[in-house]
């Protein structure tokens, strides 16, 4: 499970990283990603809103599933987690075929930020829209192990792009996507603000009806899930 440390708002300097290594094609010296360990970010503002400016675009909830299901599994991941790719395959997968097609569980997919490489992949997966964005969740999740350690930024940023283009995004809007200043700052937000309300100390970690449940196998969790069914 990986660690939940607090995290700046970061955003204008990571798009403005990004923004360098997209137009100028290198890397500035010391560039390797670092994981951000700071003092948090105010986080008092309500965890439904995206940030506090009016301004800022809405973070739209990722769901899976009827909104009439009558359990709601919200799963905190980071797409830079090992486990949360694991859990991806081996867990969400089948509870999917199980549970969400059946209108059983409705699962909604909150991102959480460790570093610039998981809010890189996020603004990525968000660029497609609600329509693609749980086909890019499954490549980046399948892909993380290759793209993630790719090497210098330049080389993680265009393997980044590479998997948006797979998903039928053109160029110029990932380009676009990934210099988004405003929705990075919003997403952190947003984040943040869910986390601290849920209490989510690592990833993956899934509020099932409001109850906190740390990673666990599907068997585990088919467990849990038919308990609340009354199966």
């Amino acid at each position: 499970m990986n660690r939940i440390v607090p995290i700046l708002v970061v955003a204008l300097a990571v798009v403005a990283g990004a923004a360098y290594w997209l137009t100028q094609g290198g890397a500035p010296e010391s560039s390797a990603p670092e994981q951000v360990a700071e003092a948090p970010a105010d986080t008092s503002s309500d965890a439904t809103t995206a940030t506090s400016s009016t301004e800022a675009p809405e973070v739209i909830e990722m769901v899976l599933g009827s909104d009439d299901a009558p359990i709601t599994l919200i799963e905190y991941a980071s797409f830079t987690c090992p486990h949360c790719a694991t859990f991806h395959e081996e867990v969400l997968k089948p509870l999917k075929a199980d549970y969400v097609d059946s209108g059983k569980v409705r699962v909604i997919f909150r991102d959480v930020y460790f570093d610039q490489l998981g809010l890189w992949a996020s603004m990525i997966a968000r660029c497609g829209g609600e329509e693609k964005f749980f086909g890019l969740t499954e490549l980046l999740m399948k892909g993380q192990r290759d793209w993630a350690r790719s090497g210098d930024p330049v080389a993680i940023v265009d393997e980044l792009k590479k998997i948006g283009r797979i998903a039928g995004i053109a160029p110029e809007q990932l380009d676009a996507c990934m210099v988004d200043e405003k929705k990075a700052r919003a997403l952190v937000q947003w984040s943040e603000g869910h986390v601290n309300a849920d209490d989510i100390e690592g990833t993956p970690t899934m509020m099932i009806n409001g109850e906190q449940h740390s990673n666990m196998s599907y068997a585990n969790l088919k467990k849990i899930l038919d308990a609340k069914l009354g199966g």
